[in-house]
C-alpha cells in the first residue's frame, strides 16, 4: 500500500505545469513550479518543516514548546501543519493588511492569531517583527522562528526545490524567476542552479514600495523607496539574511494593479487558481520577455493558492475600490 505517515510526507515534489495562454508573445517554454500542491498549499510548508526540524536538532525548540512567527500568512499555515503533528503550539503575528482568509485559516488549524499595523517602522513596537519577538521573550519554552534570518529557510530550497527544478527540467532549465519576500526561495533553488549551471539566470520579482531592486542595483538601502503596498508575499521594508544578493541576476518590479490584474488573469486564461504574487511572478515574466530566446526554458514559480484572496483580488467589487478595474 502507498501511503504517508502522517501530511508533512506530502510536502515536495510538485509539478512543473506550462503556461499556454499567457506566454503566447514569449519566445521561449515557460514552465510554472506550481508550489499549491503541498498540503498547505503554498511553497513556505518546505522551508517551515525544516525550520522546525533543524530547531530540534540543535535543542531550540523544545517537546511541548511554543513557536512564535511573524508571518504574511502562508509561513504560520506551514509551520501550523507541523505544530500539529509534532505536538506544539503555535502563535502567528500577522500585518492587518493580509486578507482575512489568510487569518481565518491559521484559525482554522489551532493558531492564536495576533494581527499588528502594516503601516509603521519595522522597529515600531507595535510592527509585527517587534511583536514577535517581544512575545517570544514573555513566553515561557518558546522559540522565535524569525524566517527572515534564519538559514535553514535557504536550505530547505537548496535541498528539495532547486534540485526539483533541475530534475524536472532534465537540466534544461535557463531561467528561475520567482517572487522575493524573505528570500530563501530565490536564493536557496538560486545557489543550487547556479552550481549545477553558472549561466542559468536568477530573476527576483520586486513590488513598488520595496526596498530590494535598489539595493540590488546600487548598494543602497534607500528608505525614501519604502511607502505601503497591496501585493501581498513579496517585497520588505528590510534586507532579510536570506536575500543573497550575489546570486540574483536582477530584479522587475511589478505595480499592484498590474499583479492584482494578472492574478485573475491567470484563473480565467490558465485555470491556475492562485495567490497574489504568482500574479506578480506571471507580469515579471511578461515584463522579461526580451532576456528570452526559442530555445529558452524559463520557469517562474507560484507560490500560493487562491482562496486566500477570494476577498482581494478575486472580488470584483474589492478590485474597483482599488480602482484596479473600471
Amino acid at each position: 500500500m502507498d501511503y504517508k505517515e502522517n501530511i508533512l510526507g506530502t510536502i515536495g515534489n510538485t509539478p512543473l505545469v506550462k503556461i499556454n495562454a499567457l506566454a503566447e508573445e514569449i519566445p521561449a517554454l515557460v514552465l510554472a513550479k506550481y508550489e499549491t500542491f503541498n498540503p498547505g498549499n503554498s511553497v513556505k510548508d518546505r522551508m517551515a518543516l525544516k525550520m522546525i526540524e533543524d530547531a530540534e536538532k540543535d535543542g531550540r525548540l523544545k517537546p511541548g514548546g511554543t513557536i512564535i512567527e511573524g508571518t504574511s500568512g502562508n509561513t504560520g499555515m506551514g509551520l501550523a501543519l507541523a505544530a500539529i503533528v509534532k505536538g506544539y503550539q503555535m502563535v502567528c503575528v500577522i500585518a492587518d493588511k493580509q486578507s482575512k482568509e489568510k487569518i481565518d485559516i491559521l484559525k482554522a488549524v489551532g493558531c492564536e492569531v495576533v494581527v499588528c499595523p502594516t503601516n509603521v517602522e519595522p522597529d515600531d513596537p507595535r510592527s509585527y517583527y517587534s511583536t514577535s519577538k517581544r512575545l517570544a521573550e514573555e513566553t515561557p519554552n518558546s522559540w522565535y522562528v524569525n524566517q527572515y534570518d534564519n538559514p535553514s529557510n535557504t536550505q530547505a530550497h537548496y535541498e528539495s526545490t532547486g534540485p526539483e527544478i533541475w530534475e524536472q527540467t532534465d537540466g534544461k532549465v535557463t531561467h528561475f524567476v520567482v517572487g522575493v519576500g524573505t528570500g530563501g526561495t530565490i536564493s536557496g533553488v538560486g545557489k543550487y542552479l547556479k552550481e549545477k549551471n553558472p549561466n542559468i539566470k536568477i530573476w527576483g520579482i520586486d513590488t513598488y514600495g520595496s526596498v530590494f531592486k535598489k539595493y540590488h542595483e546600487t548598494g543602497v538601502f534607500d528608505e525614501k523607496e519604502i511607502y505601503p503596498y497591496i501585493t501581498e508575499g513579496i517585497g520588505e521594508d528590510i534586507l532579510p539574511k536570506n536575500v543573497n544578493f550575489d546570486i540574483i541576476d536582477g530584479f522587475t518590479k511589478v505595480t499592484d494593479k498590474d499583479a492584482a490584474i494578472y492574478t485573475q488573469l491567470l484563473a480565467k486564461k490558465e485555470g491556475m487558481f492562485l495567490g497574489n504574487s504568482a500574479g506578480a511572478a506571471m507580469k515579471g515574466v511578461l515584463q522579461l520577455k526580451e532576456h528570452f530566446k526559442k530555445d529558452d526554458v524559463v520557469v517562474v514559480l507560484f507560490h500560493d493558492h487562491g482562496s486566500r484572496y477570494v476577498g482581494k483580488m478575486f472580488n470584483d467589487d474589492w478590485m474597483r475600490q482599488q480602482g484596479f478595474i473600471e
